[in-house]
């Protein structure tokens, strides 16, 4: 019953903040957009439905990280460049390496993506309901999050969810021991 409180409120938070914009400015098909004022309001409710449920399932909550917010700010635009929602970056960097990059100096424990035209909570909903992302959101260990998204013109917007634990974080020797421990598969190799 928790959990289905839980969903409803931020279902209706999320309804609250939506700024829509139809086709060509006509009333026809809505388009769901985020603008720059509200970018706060959809991380942080995003936060607070992921620690709701989270809290029923009595794992604690997680707090924003400035550096993890930066690697999925990063990658969101990175996956917008290459057309296509994958885990490794245009120039081959793992989850771990990027999470590296921007200074996090705890453990990277996950990482959810998606590329749709759809709301943080349709996107949300729908990461809960794959295991593999469900894990990530939900899982104990986890302290620190990073929540960002890059919207094209066109309205397609590429999410980027990462969870990261503190702690001393492994080197990372190479690419493919790192993709593999994060649970994603290595990129192919390049071309040429």
């Amino acid at each position: 019953m928790t959990r289905f409180i839980a969903l409803a409120l931020a279902a209706t938070l999320a309804l609250a903040g939506c700024d829509t914009t139809g086709a060509g400015g006509s009333s026809g098909a809505k388009q769901y957009r985020i603008s720059s004022s509200n970018t706060s309001k959809v991380q942080f409710r995003v936060l607070d439905s992921v620690n709701a449920l989270r809290g029923a399932s009595g794992a604690s909550a997680l707090q924003f990280n400035a550096q993890l917010n930066a690697a999925a700010a990063t990658h969101s635009r990175d996956m917008a460049i290459q057309n296509r929602p994958w885990h490794f970056g245009s120039d081959g960097s793992s989850p771990i390496q990027r999470v590296q990059r921007v200074g996090y100096t705890g453990r990277f424990l996950g990482e959810a993506i998606s590329e749709t035209y759809e709301t943080e909570m349709q996107t949300l909903e729908a990461w809960l309901q794959q295991e593999d992302t469900k894990a990530v959101l939900m899982n104990a260990e986890a302290q620190d999050v990073g929540f960002a998204w890059f919207q094209e013109k066109s309205g397609k917007i590429w999410w980027t969810f990462i969870t990261g634990t503190q702690g001393s974080a492994p080197q990372v020797q190479s690419t493919a021991p790192a993709a593999v421990s994060a649970g994603v598969a290595p990129p192919p190799p390049a071309e040429g």
